[in-house]
């Protein structure tokens, strides 16, 4: 077996033998495409907010569904941390650059599959509820900057997880943070300008169709953003996990 199909493999076993970590991803795709369905069946036609900008309402239920997705990146390395069964996976892969490639390869194939069905739930829902133009310039930009949204969020929140090295404060950070955190520090005049250079912020910002006159970068940059902080995460957590202690 390779060196890399091997912590591949080793983590694919423990996520699908972990009830906690097997369901989080269905939970995530059911919250989002779900919420989305309720919101634009019930306000699409009336709410002028899910239509001056058509990805606000195709996405409501992301703005949902990502605590889910942070929750997955926290769990998938956070639950070893908790159970003090690091040790024993670090015995079974002593390369930790080897061990902490198995989780990113896990978790990012896991984001982009929740990504891809999160954005066809989300846009089914749409197109039965209100309709979408799906030629209308910056459509295909948007529903792909939802996919790749997914998988850069949760390795963020798994490298992270890793430079924190304790489950309960990742998810006393992370979670509320993005569900509540940078929206409100967006809210908040002289903040703002910051606020919408952070990771969530940015890929966010990535997937509307329209320009916001108060947003300092294109939709694209957004997402570039928004993978620059997670390439820095990893580097991250890789140099925590290398030097400190299991």
């Amino acid at each position: 077996m390779s060196a890399t199909t091997f912590p591949l493999r080793a983590e694919w076993a423990k996520f699908t033998t972990l009830r906690s970590l097997w369901t989080t991803p269905l939970l995530a795709v059911a919250l989002s495409a779900g919420i989305t369905a309720v919101v634009q069946f019930s306000y699409g036609k009336t709410d002028t907010s899910l239509t001056e900008d058509p990805m606000e309402g195709v996405f409501y239920g992301l703005n949902f569904g990502q605590v889910a997705v942070v929750c997955l990146g926290i769990l998938l390395v956070g639950q070893e941390y908790a159970s003090g069964t690091l040790a024993t996976s670090l015995a079974a892969v002593p390369d930790r650059v080897r061990f902490f490639r198995g989780k990113l390869l896990l978790g990012a194939g896991l984001g982009l599959a929740v990504g891809v069905l999160s954005v066809a739930g989300q846009l089914a829902a749409t197109e039965a509820s209100v309709g979408l133009d799906l030629s209308a310039p910056g459509t295909a930009r948007a529903l792909a900057a939802g996919m790749l949204y997914h998988p850069l969020l949760l390795v963020l929140c798994l490298s992270l997880t890793t430079v924190l090295r304790n489950q309960t404060a990742a998810l006393g950070l992370l979670s509320p943070m993005v569900f509540l955190g940078t929206t409100a520090l967006s809210a908040i005049p002289g903040v703002r300008d910051v606020a919408q250079f952070l990771p969530d912020r940015a890929g966010l910002y990535a997937m509307r169709l329209h320009d916001a006159p108060d947003v300092h970068y294109g939709h694209t940059t957004g997402l570039l953003l928004a993978a620059a902080w997670t390439a820095l995460a990893v580097a991250a957590g890789l140099r925590t996990l290398r030097r400190r202690d299991a």
